[in-house]
C-alpha cells in the first residue's frame, strides 16, 4: 500500500508571495494582480516595455493595454488628473515601446519635451491597477506599469504567471515590519565609540536587515537616532547630501553623551532604492531640486515607513527616547507607533557648495528644522 499523501502542503506566506511577484517584475516578467472583487489585471513594469511584451498583454487580455502612472509623474507630463492618485493612458496605435519607457523614466524629459499630448482615461481606476503600481514600487522600480484587464477564466498557471492579491500587496509594508527577528549580536568597537555592539534585525520576508548600533548601556529616556542607509553618503562620502555627516556625527554625539542607540534602517533614498536615488541625482544635475526630482520620477516626497524602527526599539525595551532629528515627520511617526518622544534633539551640520541647495529644499519643502 502506498503511503498517504501529506494532508497539506506548506503555502508561501503573503510576504513571500509579494516578494516573488516583485522579483518577477524586476526580471521584466508580467504578473496577474487580483482585487477583492475578483477582477484581475495583467501588469509589467513600464521601464521594461518592449513591443513583444505589449503585444503579449494585448493577446492575453483581448483589449488594448494602458500605461498606469502616479499623479506625480502624470503631472510632470501635463496629463490631466481625472482619477485619484493614479491615471491610465491608453496605448494608442502610434505609442511604441520606447515611448512607453519614456513615460515612466524622466531622465529624457528635457531632451524630448514635445511628446504628447497624452489623454488619460476618465473611468475609475480598477483596484487591481492600484495594486500593480504599489507592487512596482515594492520592486524598487519606476512607479509606472503597463496594465490590461484579464478575462474571466484566464488560467494564470497555464501561462506560467504568478497571481497576487491586492490585499497581500497593500498589507506588505506593515506585515514586513512586524515582527522583526533578532538574528545576531556582536561587539563592534567603533573609532568614535569603542563600547559599541551591533544587533541585526531581519524582516519576516527575509528582506534586507535593519541594524541597531547600541553604544554604552542606555537608560531612559534613551538618546536615539534613526538613520536611513545612504550608500553614496555613508560609504563613499558623497557631498550631495549630509548623510555621512549625520551618521558619524550621531555616533560621536551618543558617545559623548555616554550611551544611546542609532538605528540603521534599510530604506535607501527615502524608500525608493539606490537606483532610483541615482536617477533622482541625475535629475538634480538637470536643475531640479530633490523634491522635484522624486516627483518627476513618480514618487511621493518621502516613501519611508518608520514602523520597523518602532518595532526595533520595543524589542530593545526602549519606549522613551530623546530623538536626534531635524525631521518632524520622524517624531510624529514614532509617536504614532507608541514611542514616547521626550524631546527632539537638533542634528545639523555645516553645508557645502554641493548640498546647500539640497538642505535648503528640505527646510523649505519638507519642513526640516535646519
Amino acid at each position: 500500500m502506498s503511503e498517504p499523501k501529506q494532508a497539506s502542503v506548506l503555502q508561501p506566506s503573503p510576504l513571500a508571495r509579494v516578494e516573488r511577484a516583485a522579483g518577477d517584475l524586476r526580471r521584466g516578467l508580467a504578473v496577474l494582480v487580483r482585487a477583492a472583487d475578483g477582477a484581475r489585471a495583467f501588469c509589467f513594469a513600464a521601464e521594461f516595455a518592449t513591443a513583444a511584451r505589449i503585444a503579449r498583454l494585448a493577446e492575453w487580455s483581448g483589449a488594448r493595454p494602458d500605461v498606469a502612472l502616479t499623479h506625480q509623474r502624470a503631472a510632470t507630463l501635463k496629463i490631466r488628473l481625472y482619477t485619484p492618485e493614479i491615471v491610465r493612458v491608453p496605448l494608442g496605435l502610434r505609442m511604441d515601446a520606447p515611448t512607453v519607457q519614456s513615460l515612466a523614466d524622466p531622465q529624457m524629459d528635457l531632451a524630448h519635451p514635445l511628446r504628447g499630448p497624452f489623454e488619460a482615461k476618465r473611468e475609475p481606476v480598477p483596484p487591481a491597477v492600484g495594486g500593480a503600481i504599489k507592487l512596482v514600487k515594492l520592486a524598487r522600480l519606476l512607479p509606472a506599469a503597463v496594465t490590461a484587464p484579464a478575462p474571466a477564466g484566464f488560467d494564470a498557471a497555464a501561462h506560467d504567471l504568478l497571481e497576487i492579491s491586492c490585499e497581500d500587496i497593500h498589507g506588505y509594508d506593515v506585515l514586513a515590519a512586524q515582527p522583526l527577528s533578532r538574528i545576531a549580536t556582536a561587539r563592534v568597537p567603533l573609532a568614535a565609540a569603542e563600547n559599541s555592539r551591533i544587533i541585526a534585525f531581519r524582516p519576516a520576508d527575509g528582506g534586507p536587515e535593519h541594524l541597531a548600533i547600541v553604544i554604552g548601556d542606555p537608560t531612559p529616556p534613551v538618546l536615539v537616532r534613526l538613520h536611513s542607509e545612504c550608500f553614496t553618503g555613508d560609504l563613499l562620502g558623497s557631498l550631495k547630501c549630509d548623510c555621512g555627516q549625520q551618521l558619524q556625527g550621531a555616533i560621536q554625539a551618543i558617545a559623548r553623551h555616554g550611551a544611546g542607540v542609532l538605528l540603521y534602517l534599510a530604506q535607501e533614498g527615502r524608500g525608493i532604492g539606490l537606483i532610483n536615488k541615482l536617477r533622482a541625482y541625475a535629475l538634480q544635475d538637470q536643475g531640479f531640486d530633490t523634491v522635484e526630482a522624486n516627483r518627476r520620477l513618480g514618487f511621493e516626497d518621502d516613501e519611508r515607513l518608520f514602523l520597523a524602527a518602532a518595532e526595533m526599539l520595543r524589542q530593545l525595551a526602549i519606549t522613551r527616547v530623546r530623538l536626534m532629528t531635524n525631521n518632524p515627520d520622524k517624531v510624529a511617526a514614532l509617536a504614532r507607533y507608541g514611542i514616547d518622544i521626550v524631546a527632539r534633539m537638533p542634528h545639523t551640520f555645516t553645508s557645502n557648495s554641493h548640498n546647500a541647495g539640497y538642505l535648503a529644499t528640505k527646510a523649505a519643502k519638507s519642513g526640516h528644522l535646519l
